[in-house]
């Protein structure tokens, strides 16, 4: 199986400050996502395989497009998630962005050791989807702590789904609540 794709959705935001003096380098942040077909909507399957097996072709090309939006700085913060139309079930979102899709979206960014953050959710055209950024390669690093909203007027309709993912060249701009920092992380074991 393959998807039918509708369309693929670009979001970027360049944060220079939040409150504070403006920084030197703005925060970039872009969430990109492709709208397909739910060939499970308004029925249930005990099977969601054919959901899952092809989703690394996305993972690998949405990475490549939100990575792209960055402008040329490296990913240091990921995320992914999905919205499945009201006629699907949330499993048939997350199906999509499982390990197989997590993996090839992780590479398509140029790697990264810890667990991508997720959300995901069954909603009607519009609804917004708040993606989860964290630090690529521990979770710890409260800077990073951050999201991304897309929302799209006509997305996704009944029988669709809205699977996405985030990225981030940094962490907030005035980030200021202590934690671990990306100098002190060591990426060993995606946590710390």
């Amino acid at each position: 199986m393959s998807y039918d794709i509708r369309k693929w959705i670009s979001v970027v935001e360049e944060v220079h400050h939040d409150g504070g003096a403006p920084v030197g380098q703005p925060l970039v942040k872009a969430a990109v996502g492709v709208v397909v077909q739910n060939p499970f909507a308004g029925r249930f399957v005990d099977d969601l395989s054919p959901l899952t097996e092809p989703s690394a072709a996305l993972g690998t090309e949405l990475g490549r497009r939100a990575a792209a939006l960055l402008g040329g700085r490296p990913v240091e913060g990921y995320g992914k998630g999905g919205v499945a139309g009201v006629n699907g079930e949330q499993e048939h979102v997350v199906a999509c962005v499982t390990t197989v899709f997590g993996d090839a979206f992780r590479e398509a960014v140029g790697g990264g050791v810890a667990w991508i953050s997720s959300a995901t959710k069954c909603g009607s055209a519009g609804v917004p989807l708040d993606l989860p950024l964290a630090y690529k390669d521990a979770l710890y690093v409260r800077s990073h702590y951050d999201a991304v909203t897309l929302r799209v007027d006509d997305v996704p309709r009944p029988d669709e789904l809205l699977v996405a993912v985030a990225v981030s060249s940094g962490g907030r701009v005035h980030q200021r609540v202590g934690g671990l920092s990306v100098a002190e992380a060591t990426g060993e074991d995606g946590l710390r």
